[in-house]
């Protein structure tokens, strides 16, 4: 491989490590987050309930941009000082975290109540009802929005770069102002729609296995 294109591509490729490390963390840690808010957002309890929904509120209400600068930035006033990468998957897990409590919020709901009724008919207490009724019936539901959530989830990483982390955005604007070459652009493009591809690509074979139609 020509050296000039050794020079671009071998720093984008550790780039890349750290907006793939972004992504997968945020992604494990926020679905069971949503999971847990979206209980919170529907318990009876109403101290609970109201605090789940301040919570969504405040994070679907705010930019993501604002949230990892509040992180960064402002929490270090108060005296807590995290590394720039445990900043950024503060911010990005609590943010998607309210994004996915909604999306499992609304498919919890869609279940019909019939459902619920036949559970305790069987004699099922309510987690064994929550994970041999409702959740398999709620994973059908909500796969396609969570593939949307998932796909914004990999070009949100891009705003990393506010953080002074080496992503894979924040390499490609280095070596383009550097070498006045726009082919890291170019190549940064491509990472995010392969990834994009690759995601909708698993998506649609879960949703053909669940037979979901959209």
């Amino acid at each position: 491989m020509d050296s000039s294109i050794m020079r671009i591509v071998m720093p984008m490729l550790e780039g890349s490590q750290v907006t793939l490390q972004i992504f997968f963390i945020t992604l494990i840690l926020s679905l069971p987050l949503g999971m847990l808010f979206s209980l919170g957002r529907l318990s009876s309890i109403r101290v609970i309930r109201y605090i789940t929904e301040v919570y969504i509120w405040l994070m679907r209400g705010t930019p993501l941009m604002l949230q990892l600068l509040f992180v960064y930035f402002a929490l270090p006033m108060v005296g807590i000082r995290l590394p720039d990468i445990a900043a950024a998957l503060l911010a990005f897990s609590l943010n998607y975290a309210a994004y996915f409590a909604e999306i499992f919020r609304a498919g919890i709901q869609s279940v019909d109540k019939g459902q619920y009724e036949a559970a305790k008919a069987l004699g099922m207490n309510y987690p064994q009802m929550m994970r041999h009724v409702i959740w398999p019936q709620v994973i059908r539901m909500v796969l396609p929005p969570i593939s949307n959530e998932t796909i914004n989830l990999v070009k949100d990483t891009s705003l990393i770069y506010i953080l002074a982390m080496n992503d894979l955005l924040r390499v490609a604007r280095s070596i383009v102002q550097r070498e006045f070459d726009m082919t890291p652009f170019l190549v940064a493009a491509i990472f995010y729609l392969f990834m994009t591809f690759i995601l909708t690509w698993g998506f649609k074979k879960l949703e053909t296995k669940y037979n979901i139609k959209v």
